[in-house]
């Protein structure tokens, strides 16, 4: 069941991020995805292991994003607040946050599988971001170096995340032992 609701839970969250962003109308849907992240780690067997995953998450957005946006290689609809001021707006950020709660529930499968996590986070962040893109008009992706650019960032992000997660998880056994 966790699956499920993780699942449509954060696509529900990632199209109103996304409608919002272009709309300029973010507070509710920033709001949603709080509630969302806050739902996720208070219903987690370990929440301490959540929370690492969203500030290693968050710091992967404010380095992916962050350079891509002081660089123009993505334009934001709604490019403020953002943190740098030039950096990556507050909205993508709380989509990086909420997709981090994936990794260990309805992407748990690609944990331990760094090659298939390679893969879907190269594949699938592009599409996504053009989703946003032509869709919704939400962000503006160069083609050059910029969907490049978040297919190889990501190619190493979900990975990066699902070893992490992995990491924690053997970590915090060992000291039980």
């Amino acid at each position: 069941m966790m699956f499920w609701i993780n699942l449509l839970g954060y696509q529900s969250v990632w199209f109103l991020l996304v409608r919002g962003a272009a709309q300029a109308h973010l507070t509710l849907p920033l709001l949603a995805g709080a509630v969302f992240v806050l739902g996720q780690v208070l219903t987690a067997r370990h929440p301490s292991r959540d929370v690492r995953l969203l500030a290693a998450a968050l710091l992967m957005g404010l380095l992916v994003d962050g350079v891509a946006a002081s660089a123009g290689w993505l334009g934001y609809a709604s490019p403020t607040p953002a943190w740098p001021s030039q950096g990556a707006p507050v909205w993508i950020l709380m989509l990086w946050a909420c997709f981090a709660t994936t990794v260990t529930r309805s992407l748990s499968v690609l944990r331990g599988r760094p090659w298939l996590a390679a893969l879907a986070g190269g594949v699938g962040a592009p599409l996504a971001y053009l989703a946003a893109a032509r869709g919704w008009g939400a962000v503006q992706v160069s083609p050059w170096p910029g969907l490049p650019w978040i297919a190889a960032c990501w190619a190493l992000a979900l990975p990066l995340l699902g070893a992490l997660s992995l990491y924690d998880a053997r970590r915090d056994e060992a000291s039980r032992s």
